[in-house]
């Protein structure tokens, strides 16, 4: 955020000097972008480099994801999306360590082996399933083919400023080529979205659209709280009485949502 960006180069100054050099490979920075960008600010200050050896560019991208999701400031978006990105880079990795091999029945199933340890590992080391890791690829698609049409909406989302749904970004990221833009465009404007005309959506009477302008505005109204309590952050009884509100209604989304993923099409 803007605010511990200038406490970054706060510290800085302070310091005098760059504690943490910065992380490169092959003249590339690969951590350390933030702290690049204040000593373009202020020449003066002292830093050092540090490189590491990476066999392709997807295992460097492995590396930065897996360094990322150590951090505690995460949006839940954001490690959502760098879990999957971690996942489809050393699936990259072990693709390209093997374009060589000229088995490539025994290499493929090399790779599905692999694939299948890696994903396992990356749960383990995130505390969520495997079938979370697998999602998280998809969504990580969606939010890169969603940034391709529109640059700056990948940030956007990833930082919980413009509300998309997984199942949205996993649609997005399944979609051909020539539909992308207007899905893009029904998920920014779910009033614009068409109702499913299939007999079932018929029959149960659902209206996709209402539904999501209706969470929209569940959204907006809870911004709207947080904005206009000031005596919240410094009044106890007011604090805990607004927790054991929202506990309950992030434990009925995570049910909801839990409910409508065991049934999603793979």
């Amino acid at each position: 955020t803007d605010d511990e960006f200038k406490q970054l180069e706060e510290n800085i100054l302070k310091e005098g000097k760059l504690i943490s050099p910065l992380i490169v490979w092959n003249n590339t920075l690969v951590d350390g972008h933030n702290r690049y960008t204040i000593l373009q600010k202020h020449p003066e200050i002292c830093f050092s480099t540090m490189p590491l050896r990476f066999a392709n560019r997807e295992e460097a991208l492995a590396w930065i994801c897996k360094n990322q999701l150590g951090r505690r400031n995460l949006t839940p978006e954001q490690k959502y999306y760098l879990m999957g990105k971690q996942y489809a880079a050393e699936k990259a990795a072990h693709g390209s360590d093997r374009k060589s091999t000229d088995a490539k029945s025994s290499s493929l199933k090399a790779n599905l082996i692999d694939n299948s340890k890696t994903c396992d590992r990356i749960a383990e080391e995130n505390g969520v399933s495997k079938d979370t890791v697998i999602r998280a690829s998809r969504y990580m698609k969606g939010v890169e083919i969603a940034e391709e049409l529109m640059p700056g909406l990948k940030q956007s989302i990833l930082s919980g400023q413009t509300k998309v749904s997984k199942a949205d970004m996993h649609r997005l990221a399944r979609a051909d080529f020539p539909n992308r833009k207007q899905i893009v465009h029904e998920i920014l404007h779910p009033e614009d979205r068409p109702a499913p005309q299939s007999s079932y959506s018929h029959y149960s009477g659902i209206n996709y659209s209402a539904l999501e302008v209706a969470v929209r505005r569940i959204q907006q109204d809870f911004d709207f709280l947080m904005r206009y309590l000031p005596k919240l952050p410094d009044d106890s009884y007011a604090k805990t009485e607004t927790l054991k509100i929202l506990k309950q209604h992030k434990a009925y989304m995570a049910q909801f949502e839990e409910m409508l993923n065991d049934k999603e099409i793979a």
